[in-house]
Formats: C-alpha cells, structure tokens, sequence
C-alpha cells in the first residue's frame, strides 16, 4: 500500500541491448515471470522510444532532453576514433554534461534518498560519475560493456591506457559511492545481474533510519544481456535445444506472438530478417548450427537471470512495504545487438582476434562460462525485433523501439493494458517530477545554465492506459529526432523520415507512414514528394535545435584522405 503522506519512491530499470519480443509479456518464449507479473499489475507500451544505442539513450533517461544537448551526441567510443572531427563540440563531450540538470540531482536537491547499480557509461573520471551526479549510493561498472564476471584479463599487467572501445582513467572502471575502487575489491563471486541486485537491495535494506523516512529514487542498470553472452550453466542448459530451428523460425514464431497477444496488428507486414550480409540457416554446417543455437541459448538464460534478479527486489519492495508506493518502469536502452565484429573486449594494445585466442576459450562446451567470449549475430537480433527493421545502431524501428513496463496502483488503476501512445526515454524525467510534484528548475540549476526537458510526463496515459487516441507529443511544431553519426530518422505523428548512409541503406531520405506500415517497407519518397520535403524540414529544425553538426560529412573527408572511403 502507498505510504499516506510520503511521495512516491522511483524504481527504473535498464536492460541492455534487450529486443523487443526477447521476454514473455512482449511474446517471446524466454521465461520472464517476474516481469510477466509486472507487466499483468500494470501497462505494457508499444511504441516506446529510445536513441539508438545505450549511452545516447542513458543521458536522454536522465536529462528528459535530447543526447546531442546532453553530451552524447555521438558514443564516446565511436567520438575516440575519430578526436579531431569531435573536439570542443558542445554536446559531443562524451559524457553527461553540466549543460543538463540530472534527474538524481534534481531529486537529491528535493530531498529524495538517491542509489544506483549498475552499469554508467556516461562519463569515466570520478566528477563525471553517478555519485557526482546525484547518485548518493553507488556500485557502479564505468564503461559501456565488459565481462559479467567481471574477469578482464586482457588488463593485467596493463601499463598504458586501452586506446579503443575503453578508456578508463588509471585503469579504475569500477566505483563505490564516490570512490574509485579496484578489481581485487570486487566480490569474488560476482556476476553482473547477481550481484548489482545485491548490491542495490543491500543499500536499500541498510538505510538509516533518516534514509528510511525520505522518498527514494533506485535506478538498476543492467549490463545483461549485452555481449559477451556469459551465464551460470542452470541458466543457459535450461534453454538447450530450443533455438534449433535457427532465428528464421523463432522470428516468425515471435510475430505470431505478438500479434495473439494485441501487441501489433494482425496484418502487420514485417520487414526481412536483418541479416547483414550472412548466409542462411540452411547453409550453416551441423557444427555451425550448434554453435549459433547454444549462443543464443545462452542469451537466453541471461534474459532469464535478468529477470530472477528483477524478481528479488520486487520482493523485497513487497515485503518492505514500499512496493506500491514506487514507480516502476522496466525499458531496454535500444534495440537488440546484431552486430558481427562489434564484440570487442577492453583491449590492451592488441587486436582483437588476438585477445580472443590469447585470453578466451570459445569452444562449444565452454560458451557462456566466465572465459568465453562470443556474440549470437545479427539474424538472432533480427529475430528479436521483428516486424521493425533493423537493429541496434539503427534508426529504423528495429534500433529504437523498445519494451517498456510501467506499474503504479495509486494512479494506474486499470492494471494488464496495452498502450500503443507514441512516447520516449525523455518522457521519464518528466514523468517522475510530475508524480513527485517536483518543478523542473528550468534554466538554471546549481548555479549553472540548464536546457529544459524535451520530453513530456505520461500522467494522463496513466489514468487512462488503453486510450489510444491519447498524443504525448501533440503540438503541431514538436519534432522528435534520431541521429548518431549520419544514422539519422525523424518523425512527426505517424510520418517518419530516414536517412541510412551506405552500407546500413542507400545513403537517401525514405519516407514511411508507420500507421501503416510498421516494418518500414514501402518508402513514399517519391509518391509523397510534399511529404518528403515537409520531413527534411523538420530534420532539419532538430538538426538545428539540438545543436548538432554534420560529424559523418567530416568523418567521410578524413576516410578519403587516409585512402579508406
């Protein structure tokens, strides 16, 4: 029961490169009762929003505003690769910047008990970590991937910074609260889902009691189940067989799914399988075959340890007493993860066939153990996010619609309902100041200038859940955006404009009417010459509005010059 006279407490937890149909309440047959369950005491959206990749959408979550304002305007590893094309750009910092006022800061200030588990990805050096950005109680992973097991040992001995993917400060990824600490200080047994729910009730349950009487804001920052697919051996061995088939047939079985359960329409057209340029099923060897089916045998345990762990703090919500009185919003950060040579661990100046064959054992009994390191590909992710096209990385549907559960008795009254309301990831912040009656501060915050959420609060889709015709984003002149390095997409109502350079797509504005068209297969470009320049308009306002600039022009010009475009 709600807490009289005590606002609400805030639970928001982040899966990470999580597809839309990989649990039970989105169709999927990986064995997700806890959220199951969530989902059934509250509201299941459907046409949830987030940027592209994780870091962008994690500075969107906690700024309500977008990444090109935030600091993420690129990923910090793709801005490493190229410096000079980045360097001194506002917005493209690489990390949540002062330009923004964070959602723990805001609630801190508001006199909230503020935690965090998790992974960052938003800034690697201690004044650009959680805890300096309003997070009281820390346990946090600083990069954007690394082993579950926390077992790194591509590191040892390391006497230089890793250049690429990673670049930790002193070689210091892991902090607590405020401090950085090192590997040795790292639980032992630890496993990523294991042990940042551990680490995230322990903090809840060891409160002072002054901690106790304030309101508290938790966010949970799952790595699982980003690459490398790594789970305990009762996970994985449950799922053995299942995925035989190959990612044809569970794709197709998914969107049955999917459509039994009201998620998409019945005549939904979903666009091909997201192969990236792969073979077949039916051309894979029996040995190939096994190796790809136990991979995503073990994606699959790690779905289901995420949500096991998710489990164990619903309990202890319950059994505390505070289960009703919190807000809770379970998302992924973006699409499901199809890329091949993507999978790159923290490096120690060598490539990366190199660690795999030095410091890794991927032989098939092995995958999924602590010193394996494998990815499942794009046709298992493209599997995951049907009908939408594409995957991570893209700003198609298949890399930025995503998953999200919300539930909260005290206003959401009709419980297990579906909501297919246009909204995204910077619709949170709002949302929680809202039921917090919490005002947004505005322009200035801490004695700094702050932008102003972009996103809006879900209070009216709350009260009435199955009502459609509801329009988070109603004003005729509100534009919502997509872009990360050229990758660009947006959309105003159902009208949604593309832009995909070579060789993700054919370097020229699409046009597609997602009322209609939810697999972006029919481009009306050209049947829809008005429309089309219309949506190039709009880009070209958000273009404007966030401060962006054109990064992959640059990029291109330098690849030529070096003789690689």
């Amino acid at each position: 029961m709600a807490v009289p006279g005590k606002k609400p407490n805030f639970l928001v937890l982040v899966a990470d490169d999580l597809g839309f149909s990989d649990t039970s309440p989105y169709g999927g047959e990986i064995e997700t009762p806890n959220l199951m369950k969530i989902a059934k005491e509250g509201l299941k959206m459907t046409n949830f929003h987030t940027a592209a990749s994780c870091s962008p959408t994690r500075a969107m979550l906690l700024s309500g505003t977008d990444s090109h304002i935030a600091g993420l305007g690129a990923m910090a590893e793709d801005m490493a690769m190229f410096p000079d094309v980045f360097k001194d750009r506002a917005g493209y910092e690489g990390y949540l910047n002062q330009r923004v006022a964070a959602l723990p800061e805001i609630l801190q200030d508001n006199g909230y008990f503020t935690l965090m588990t998790g992974k960052w990805h938003l800034g690697l050096t201690k004044e650009r970590g959680p805890h300096a950005r309003g997070f009281e109680k820390v346990f946090t992973w600083l990069p954007g991937a690394g082993n579950h097991y926390a077992h790194e040992p591509q590191l040892h001995g390391l006497e230089e910074r890793p250049q690429r993917f990673l670049r930790p400060v002193q070689h210091n990824l892991w902090m607590k609260d405020g401090e950085f600490i090192r590997q040795s200080e790292v639980p032992k047994d630890f496993y990523s889902s294991t042990s940042y729910t551990d680490y995230f009730i322990n903090f809840l349950r060891d409160r002072t009691v002054e901690q106790k009487e304030k309101p508290f804001f938790g966010f949970v920052a799952y790595t699982a189940p980003h690459w490398p697919l790594q789970v305990p051996l009762k996970y994985r061995a449950k799922y053995k067989g299942w995925y035989d088939k190959g990612p044809r047939e569970l794709r197709e079985r998914r969107l049955q799914s999917l459509i039994a359960g009201g998620l998409v329409p019945e005549d939904v057209e979903p666009a091909p399988l997201h192969t990236l340029g792969t073979g077949s099923w039916e051309e894979l060897s029996p040995e190939e075959k096994t190796i790809s089916s136990r991979a995503m045998e073990t994606f699959a345990g790690m779905v289901d340890c995420l949500d096991e762990n998710i489990g164990r703090i619903y309990d202890y919500l319950k059994e505390s007493g505070e289960l009703d009185n919190t807000f809770v919003v379970f998302m992924s950060d973006n699409g499901a993860e199809g890329a091949l040579l993507e999978a790159v661990p923290i490096l120690n100046g060598m490539k990366f066939e190199e660690v795999l064959d030095r410091f890794y054992d991927n032989s098939l009994e092995n995958i999924g153990n602590y010193n394996s390191f494998v990815w499942y590909g794009p046709q298992w992710a493209g599997a995951a996010t049907a009908p939408s096209r594409g995957v991570k990385k893209c700003a198609t549907e298949g890399g930025i619609h995503c998953p999200c559960i919300v539930r909260y008795p005290p206003i959401l009254k009709d419980i297990d309902s579906i909501n297919n309301t246009f909204t995204t990831v910077m619709d949170i912040l709002p949302t929680v100041l809202e039921l917090a009656s919490i005002p947004h501060p505005g322009t200035r915050f801490r004695d700094r200038e702050v932008a102003v959420p972009r996103g809006h609060s879900w209070l009216d889709l709350l009260v009435r859940p199955r009502d459609d015709s509801l329009s988070i984003y109603e004003s005729d002149n509100e534009i919502v955006g997509w872009e990360q390095v050229g990758i660009a997409a947006v959309r105003k109502g159902n009208w949604k404009a593309i832009w995909m350079p070579p060789p993700r797509g054919e370097g020229r504005w699409e046009l597609y009417d997602l009322s209609t068209d939810l697999g972006e297969i029919h481009d009306l470009s050209r049947q829809e010459p008005e429309k089309m320049r219309e949506m190039i308009e709009h880009y070209e306002t958000y273009f404007h509005e966030t401060g962006m600039f054109d990064a992959y022009a640059m990029i291109q010009e330098q690849l030529k010059m070096k003789g690689r475009g």
